[in-house]
């Protein structure tokens, strides 16, 4: 990417783990458990000071918090409503929605309630948290806080209403300016900063735009979009949570560059074919420290 890349502030030696941000993630389900694993595990290496998961399934209530000791996990009933009292329980600081909620009525009415609660705060959405806004990203300018969408190829085609180029076959190459093009549009109508996930991921708040300059395609596997999430809503929440202003573009080019740098590492000693998602988690670590 271009232009100056720098993490969100560091924090001070008499810090305590509210100052370095505490971010709610509305995740997983029965059958992708693994999803929240994954976004709480990547948003602790990435710095968040506290990673509250959210579970609208008794099922990852069970099986998740021996895989992630450090992680709060809280069980949110049925009823969408409750979000706001249970947030008013508490303060968090930024806010994942999304991965591996599955794409049921409830958990589509589940995510438009994580627009308009917490006010202020900013807020990552993904993979089935877009769902509710298919063929209409006007939805997400209720929301209540910057807001920053992350949707691969096929998920900003569902918004947009149109396909979205996505990687090229072995004898074409993609078309980088159509890419360009749709994750403007979908940044100026959704009123979001935009991650269009992919070869070169794109970052546009719809006016500047920024490519990726480290990742590659050992990228091309389950998870490693959810661990995006939660790098992004690590950085978010401890951007909220300093007293400097908060520059949700800033977050995400920060977080697209550490994610792939980690994955470059993966590569490295693995090997692009050997990377899964839990690599790059493992790598954030060096990144972060260079």
């Amino acid at each position: 990417m271009s232009g100056e890349l720098r993490l969100p502030p560091a924090l001070g030696r008499d810090a305590h783990k509210g100052q370095a941000g505490r971010l709610f993630a509305l995740v997983g389900s029965r059958r992708m458990p693994g999803a929240a694993l994954l976004v709480a595990r990547a948003a602790q290496r990435a710095g968040a000071g506290l990673v509250r998961v959210g579970c609208l399934d008794e099922s990852v209530l069970q099986l998740l918090p021996p895989a992630v000791p450090e992680a709060i996990w809280t069980e949110l009933g049925s009823d969408p409503g409750s979000l706001a009292g249970t947030l008013a329980e508490r303060y968090e600081h930024a806010f994942v929605v999304g991965p591996g909620l599955g794409a049921s009525d409830r958990s589509q009415r589940w995510s438009k309630a994580a627009l308009v609660v917490a006010p202020g705060r900013p807020r990552v959405f993904d993979a089935d948290g877009l769902s509710f806004a298919s063929g209409a990203p006007e939805r997400f300018r209720v929301s209540v806080g910057p807001t920053v969408l992350t949707p691969h190829a096929g998920e900003a085609g569902r918004l947009l209403g149109r396909p979205v180029p996505a990687e090229a076959g072995e004898a074409e190459e993609v078309d980088e300016a159509a890419r360009e093009e749709c994750a403007r549009e979908l940044a100026l109508r959704s009123g979001a900063v935009v991650c269009l996930k992919g070869p070169a991921t794109i970052v546009t708040d719809g006016e500047r735009l920024f490519r990726a300059e480290t990742g590659n395609p050992g990228l091309a596997t389950a998870g490693t979009g959810d661990v995006l999430s939660g790098i992004l809503g690590a950085y978010l929440a401890r951007q909220a949570a300093s007293r400097e202003a908060l520059d949700a573009l800033a977050c995400a080019r920060a977080a697209v560059h550490v994610h792939g740098a980690a994955a470059d590492l993966a590569a490295e000693a693995l090997g692009r074919r050997a990377l899964i998602a839990s690599d790059v988690i493992d790598h954030l670590g060096a990144v972060q420290k260079e």
